[in-house]
């Protein structure tokens, strides 16, 4: 693996803690970090090339969990009531012609 971060790319620090990088900002000289829990850090893109120099961040595989970082619980995955997902929301509007007028 480059020493350049990859958006997507897991990494570990020296610790052991796991984060993703969700952007880097060329233009800013910055590289956005989000860790398993999903605390979002900025570092420099000089900090971690250095860093990355000294093998205290190593390219890691993702975790098997990956939902610690993004929140997603199974309610979340329902539909919401009358919002056109769930089947009929209760309104045609191809049979409603007052309403088109």
């Amino acid at each position: 693996m480059s020493a350049q971060p990859e958006i997507g790319a897991w990494y570990s620090l020296r610790g052991g803690e796991k984060f993703e990088v969700v952007a880097v900002d060329e233009d800013d000289g910055t590289v956005e970090l989000q860790s398993f829990d999903g605390t979002v850090e900025e570092m420099d893109i000089e900090d971690w090339d250095s860093q990355f120099a000294s093998r205290e961040i190593e390219a890691a595989d993702a975790p098997e969990d990956w939902s610690g970082s993004v929140d997603v619980d199974v309610k979340d995955e329902s539909p919401v009531p009358n919002s056109g997902y769930e089947g009929d929301s209760g309104l045609d509007l191809f049979d409603a012609p007052d309403l088109l007028r």
